[in-house]
């Protein structure tokens, strides 16, 4: 089907060659889909295993779009179907040993098994992110694909059909444990229940149980659940943050839910079965409380969670379908408009208390924690979180040249910066994976950036001193520490605390929500992280960042608020340094591999906060294909990744390098599961499977009209 607005594909014939299609960086390389899928396989592995690993299984979530065969379409890393892969470390209880074993597996959300029973379907069932954020998109191209998703919902519900689409979320994001189940999230819909280690799939979890346990019908009808209530778009109350915070003390786990329409953000805390409170009375929960303040529908990631406190993130980055009324893409950031901070005793939304500062995008907290006086009251709220000064990263994962920044409106005149984390401008001087590897040739087209700025214009940008913002401000993604002091309602800190880029941060998991000394995450050795047009965001260092020196610095000589930063090393320098002491440690990637999102899991003897392992899956892109693809998937020349154990305490260390059978595709989230949790599992009375949703579809005159109708759209 091909429609006004939709580039038009040139077909072969015997004299004329078919038009080369664009390669988008995140559906090639390792960043392609992978389409095996296996169980749990014994892996080998070099180095020696840590006991704490023994039983427990590290599990990453990430996506990988099953309707792939169009590489034109639209297309963001955000898309596609939620994909699971897992190392198991099973011990054998007669010779102590530990081997790993390797499982991935689809998750089966609703739009996953509709997808694999309607084969005509060459592009996803969901529009792309691509689509809804792109400033070119029209109104009518982006009403389509919304309009197209519509009806193919409406036919899954057809007689017939092996599969009703009742959730369109692709639960693609991440996977954390709660109260012995392991769910799986994406911000479109309800958590999705994953039984360990196989990672089958069981069911969407409400709140009170999950499809597929027993006892579900019971349970559901007798306790309150997420989405209650009726009306047009009751749905959307059931949609569920990605990140839900866990609370390692009271056990409770604490969401957010957002929405298009008001209260725009609703909040819900859901304690652990038969936990009680101070007083000895069962733990009560909350669901979908509304949190008041909201000023409009935002594309809301992540929050912030004390012991005490809640932090709502109200930012201005918009995610509003009615935006298309204005001329504008349903996505859109405004950096006109100030960054909200909602902050409210935990239980207690009504009373929130909003911070207003310059704008900004944050898509992931490190930690919070509170500020406590002599009288046991809560003074303040402290919040760690990887702060962007544009939506840059939004743009360029879906491959998308981001509209011009307006005019700069604050005051302050920021110093000029090097480009960082998610740069827009193709100004890589490091050598890529196609330099470093001679044997590899890319293609004029993947040398050739689709968008540029030559030196001469960085030099005459650096000498610039009107008061439009740099262009290098743009592109900061750092670590930044805030203190919203509630006696004042001010935010009285707010700086970096260092330069180099900061990404998908961690704390040990039993100091969540309290004063953490370390905070471990992602960056980059080089000057750009890569993501101009026709590249893509790759991971080469690991970071640990001791944040108690770091804050006590900056509260002792405090940087400039908002711009300001405490440690101003480039990445170079913090290489190379051989200080004992430095607050900042990284491990770097040989050359030509790249990380993934680490976990810390603390060792057994717990001699000091940072004792204890970071996990990840590594990839070396010497593997790769001539032309940067990944090779296929079966054979012995199939590419494979790697799970990595390093020190975390000396963040040099490879402990162990686990051998996968296969590669990992570059992912989002992932969660350490350990062996008493994953034995500590409810009961399961069933799990979703495929099997009936690839037998031979019923004939019937209905099934004529949808295979008719889905020809039309594919």
């Amino acid at each position: 089907m091909v429609v006004a607005g939709q580039k038009r594909k040139r077909g072969g014939s015997d004299n004329i060659l078919p038009t080369p299609q664009p390669r988008h960086p995140y559906l090639t390389g390792n960043f392609a889909p992978i389409e095996k899928t296996i169980p749990l396989t014994p892996c080998t592995y070099v180095g020696t295993i840590p006991e704490e690993l023994a039983d427990g299984e590290y599990v990453r979530n990430g996506s990988n779009p099953v309707s792939n065969s169009d590489l034109g379409r639209d297309a963001h890393w955000f898309d596609g179907d939620g994909m699971l892969a897992g190392v198991l470390f099973r011990k054998d209880d007669t010779t102590g040993s530990i081997r790993p074993e390797f499982v991935n597996q689809y998750i089966l959300t609703d739009v996953y098994l509709s997808s694999i029973g309607s084969k005509r379907l060459k592009v996803p069932i969901l529009p792309s992110i691509a689509t809804l954020v792109n400033p070119l998109s029209s109104f009518f191209w982006v009403t389509l694909r919304i309009l197209r998703t519509i009806l193919l919902v409406i036919l899954s519900h057809l007689p017939g059909s092996k599969q009703k689409i009742k959730k369109i979320s692709g639960a693609n994001t991440n996977i954390v444990y709660h109260d012995g189940r392991a769910l799986a999230l994406c911000e479109s819909g309800p958590p999705l229940r994953i039984q360990l280690p196989g990672l089958e799939t069981v069911g969407w979890y409400d709140g009170a149980a999950a499809e597929g346990e027993p006892g579900n019908a019971q349970s559901t009808e007798n306790e309150r659940v997420l989405g209650e209530g009726s009306g047009l778009i009751s749905f959307m109350r059931e949609w569920t943050t990605a990140h839900p915070k866990l609370d390692p003390k009271s056990k409770e786990m604490l969401m957010f839910h957002a929405s298009f329409a008001p209260p725009y953000v609703q909040y819900s805390i859901v304690p652990q079965s038969k936990t009680t409170d101070q007083a000895g009375a069962p733990m009560q929960k909350v669901l979908n409380a509304a949190v008041p303040g909201v000023r409009g529908a935002r594309m809301m990631h992540d929050f912030g969670v004390s012991s005490s406190h809640t932090i709502i993130m109200d930012l201005p980055l918009s995610l509003d379908p009615l935006l298309q009324l204005q001329g504008k893409p349903p996505v859109s950031y405004d950096s006109s408009k100030p960054s909200r901070f909602g902050v409210f005793p935990r239980r207690e939304p009504e009373k929130a208390t909003w911070f207003e500062t310059d704008a900004c995008c944050i898509f992931h907290t490190a930690n919070s924690w509170d500020v406590v006086d002599a009288s046991g009251n809560t003074t303040a709220v402290n919040m760690l979180a990887c702060r962007l000064t544009s939506a840059t990263m939004i743009f360029a994962t879906g491959n998308i040249a981001p509209p011009a920044p307006p005019k700069k409106t604050s005051t302050d005149a920021l110093p000029k910066k090097r480009m960082s984390f998610f740069s827009k401008y193709n100004l890589d001087t490091e050598a890529s994976v196609y330099e470093r590897h001679g044997r590899v040739e890319s293609t004029e087209e993947e040398k050739e950036a689709l968008l540029h700025v030559t030196f001469s214009e960085v030099s005459s940008l650096e000498n610039d001193n009107s008061d439009e913002e740099d262009h290098f401000d743009e592109d900061q993604c750092r670590l930044y520490y805030y203190h919203f002091d509630l006696s004042t309602s001010q935010i009285t800190h707010q700086w970096a605390l260092a330069s180099i880029p900061f990404e998908f941060p961690s704390v040990h998991p039993d100091l969540e929500m309290s004063e953490a000394k370390y905070v471990y995450g992602c960056s980059t050795s080089t000057t750009s992280f890569g993501s101009a047009l026709g590249k893509a965001t790759k991971i080469d260092i690991l970071v640990k960042v001791d944040v108690t020196t770091l804050i006590a610095r900056g509260r002792a000589n405090p940087p400039r608020s908002v711009s300001g930063v405490v440690d101003p090393r480039p990445m170079a320098d913090v290489i190379t340094s051989n200080d004992p002491a430095d607050p900042i440690r990284v491990f770097q990637m040989p050359d030509g591999w790249f990380a993934q999102e680490p976990r810390f899991v603390p060792a057994a003897t717990k001699r000091s906060e940072d004792d204890g392992f970071l996990l990840f899956y590594a990839f070396d892109e010497a593997q790769l294909t001539l032309t940067g693809d990944a090779p296929l998937d079966e054979g012995e020349a199939r590419a494979r990744s790697e799970l990595w154990v390093v020190d975390a305490r000396d963040m040099r260390t490879v402990m162990a390098q686990v051998r996968l059978p296969q590669r990992v595709p570059y992912g989002l989230h992932g969660g350490w599961f350990t062996g008493e949790q994953v034995r500590g599992q409810r009961s399961v009375e069933r799990v979703r499977s495929v099997e009936k949703v690839l037998e031979e579809k019923q004939g019937g005159v209905w099934m004529g009209i949808r295979d008719s109708i889905e020809k039309f759209l594919a």
